[in-house]
Parts: structure tokens; sequence; C-alpha cells
């Protein structure tokens, strides 16, 4: 007997899952792809978020996928708007480090605007520093709180 295997832990088996290594806590389809929630005809929302070294702001490779997809809809979706919010882990939390979720956000903002050439002005950026955590701040959980998370829609 062989053991099914969902290693990026999205809740699509390894032999049908069409977007193996799916970052933790993205909404995905039925092929184990990030979504996009359809709500009318041509409204949308979907998600993208991307985890970082601690005390960086440099976009890790594996969620490029997420930025070009939620690029290419708003290439396509004049009317789509981009909130962007940056986080860092308490651990992260020190005078040095009072930016570093604006650097995160506006890391995001830069390649938004540089690769897709999407208009600043559709992109909202917030900076919460370490005041909204999702996990706990140890040393094995606070990844999670180094984070962006943006919500790409055109529905008001």
């Amino acid at each position: 007997m062989q053991a099914e295997i969902d290693s990026d832990g999205d809740g699509v088996l390894d032999d049908i899952d069409e977007c193996p290594g799916t970052p933790f806590n993205v909404v995905i389809d039925e092929r184990g792809c990030p979504d996009s929630l359809l709500f009318g005809e041509n409204e949308f929302m979907m998600e993208a978020r991307a985890y970082y070294d601690e005390n960086s702001s440099e976009i890790k490779s594996e969620y490029y996928e997420q930025l070009d997809n939620a690029g290419k809809k708003m290439q396509v979706h004049l009317d789509a708007v981009m909130h962007i919010e940056g986080h860092i882990s308490k651990r992260e939390d020190n005078n040095a480090n009072q930016t570093l979720s604006r650097y995160r956000v506006e890391g995001v903002k830069n390649y938004m605007t540089m690769t897709y050439n999407i208009d600043p002005d559709r992109i909202k950026t917030f900076y919460y520093g370490s005041e909204r955590p999702i996990a706990p701040n140890d040393i094995e959980n606070s990844w999670l709180n180094q984070r962006i998370y943006a919500l790409i829609s055109n529905v008001k």
C-alpha cells in the first residue's frame, strides 16, 4: 500500500497538485494553485503573501509566481486595486528596524510598478510593524510574522 502525500500541506495530494510548493496559508483552487475569487462578471478578489528571512526585505524567489499572477490580473483589470500590508516579527522589532515593514511593502510595490507597469496610485500601502502577529514570536514560528499580505480586487 502506498501512502498518499501532500508535501506542501495545501490539501491537494502531490499526484494531482498542479502547483506543488504552494506557500503556507494561501487560498487554493481544486488544482492546488492560488485561487482568485470571482464575484460577478469581471469582478474578482485574490490574495498574495510573502514571508521574509529575519531582518530582510528581499522577496524570496518562491513568491514571485503569486506576485506575477497579481500583476497580470491588474494589467487586465484596470479598475483593480492592490492593498499591501507589511509586518515584522517581535524579534525584529527594535529601533534599527522600525521601517522594515515599510521596506517589505515598498519592495512589492516597486516590483509591481516596474515589472507590470502598474500605476502606483492603484497600490495602497500599510505598515503595521509587529502590531498584528499571526503566530507566536518564538524562534520556531516568528517567520510567519515576517510577511506581507496583499489583497487585489476590483470589487468595491
